[in-house]
């Protein structure tokens, strides 16, 4: 039987653990420091529906996840982003060399934007190690599939049925078309190659197949299991 003084003694060795994987309070408040910044830049420039992309989204519940110090959040970004975020940094690169890829970053090179507003989009780079550090910290989340997924569901459906389509011509000429690629990942114009209501049906498919579950499947693997209610 344990007498309360092994019961004590059991509970401090146990704390320094703990405390190693709380999320440091600098890392809280100039994180918070960015988004501070980031959402009035990106609402002067983008306008509101912006902050309706995947990799927005995600650094709302990031800062959710932080502060929380909650791994769900922290592991539906991850989820949500870590493939796609390879993919823009790709293209990123791609681009500096020369290079036309999918296109995903040609807005980085657009002398009509200020430097400053394409240099907040750098966070494409940093968040995924980021995410990847926080769940070193709190542990992956297996309800983050489940979770994201109806998330995202329900950003493509509002992106496609309530958002401009790719080819628009806006007011803001910086305003965001074709959100979350629901028509494609030309922003000039919508696909061709199959009607548009099936090619949404097969994007949700598609993300949820080829995105989402195997990066929850690596993550599930990699990373010990968060800790209950955590």
């Amino acid at each position: 039987m344990f007498t309360a003084g092994t019961s004590t003694t059991l509970a401090a060795s146990d704390q320094p653990s703990r405390d190693k994987r709380r999320i440091p309070l600098a890392i809280k408040l100039i994180y918070t420091a960015f988004v501070a910044v980031m959402v009035p830049v990106y609402l002067r420039h983008y306008g509101p529906t912006n902050f309706l992309y995947f990799c927005d989204v995600a650094v709302f519940l990031t800062l959710a996840g932080i502060w929380l110090e909650s791994a769900l959040p922290i592991s539906m970004s991850a989820v949500g982003i870590l493939l796609p975020q390879t993919l823009w940094l790709l293209d990123f690169g791609g681009q500096l060399l020369g290079f036309h890829g999918l296109g995903m970053t040609a807005y980085m090179f657009d002398r009509n934007l200020p430097l400053f507003t394409r240099a907040i989009s750098l966070y494409h780079g940093w968040l995924p190690l980021l995410l990847v550090w926080l769940l070193a910290r709190l542990g992956y989340d297996k309800r983050a599939l489940p979770a994201w997924s109806a998330l995202a569901t329900v950003l493509v459906l509002v992106s496609y049925f309530f958002l401009p389509p790719a080819g628009a011509h806006l007011p803001n000429p910086n305003a965001p078309v074709n959100i979350d690629y629901v028509y494609g990942f030309n922003d000039q114009a919508p696909q061709h190659w199959m009607n548009q209501n099936l090619y949404v049906v097969l994007w949700i498919a598609a993300l949820c197949l080829l995105v989402f579950v195997p990066t929850h499947l690596v993550l599930r693997k990699v990373y010990r299991p968060a800790e209950p209610n955590s």
